[in-house]
């Protein structure tokens, strides 16, 4: 059975990525949550040891519900690039390295697809993005969704708004990347808008 979220609680979001928060809190505050980041609360980061987008984000929503003793959402979202076979996939925010820089990401992606190109002779710079939210309480129960958006990758990269590896996506049907999108249209469309209308569906209102 379903467990909902009733208006007025407290919600933390197990991310320390600024933008996620910010997405997220975005996405959440029709409902009447109130939410917190696991940054404010001091919370630590858990090592993300799964192999799949869910199995990290049951991780953090799991640890962050402990710690907090409140409901924790966690979301383990990127980028997966068909001719790379799927990566960076879990571990785009890794490519991104310690100091999270997105712009060396985005060029590393570029730079693997040039040497899949050179190797199959035809570019293919199709992708996805994906993304798994996990939502905690601290006796352990958990309900989990799933989103994504299929693309295709630009370069140079274009736009200021988003996050990561937004400014080299454009999604199917549109002609600006994540990057240039208002960010009332990319939580129309976007891989974690996806997965969040499930979970409102299932669990909030």
């Amino acid at each position: 059975m379903r467990r909902r979220l009733a208006p007025g609680t407290r919600l933390v979001v197990a991310s320390h990525n600024a933008g996620k928060v910010r997405e997220i809190a975005d996405l959440v505050r029709p409902h009447a949550i109130d939410v917190v980041s696991a940054a404010e609360l001091g919370l630590a980061e858990p090592e993300e040891t799964g192999s799949t987008f869910a199995e990290n984000a049951a991780l953090k929503a799991h640890a962050a519900a402990k710690a907090a003793g409140l409901p924790a959402l966690a979301d383990d979202s990127g980028l997966a690039v068909d001719a790379l076979d799927g990566a960076p996939g879990i571990y785009s925010a890794r490519w991104a390295g310690n100091g999270r820089d997105f712009t060396a990401a985005m060029q590393r992606v570029e730079d693997e697809l040039a040497r899949a190109a050179r190797e199959t002779g035809e570019p293919d710079r199709r992708a996805r993005f994906v993304c798994a939210l996990a939502l905690a309480w601290p006796d352990g129960h958990i309900e989990e969704f799933f989103g994504q958006v299929r693309g295709t990758l630009v370069w140079p990269p274009r736009g200021t708004r988003g996050f990561g590896y937004d400014p080299m996506f454009v999604a199917d049907g549109c002609t600006m990347t994540f990057g240039e999108l208002e960010p009332a249209r990319k939580h129309e469309i976007s891989h974690r808008a996806r997965a969040f209308r499930k979970l409102a569906e299932a669990c909030l209102g």
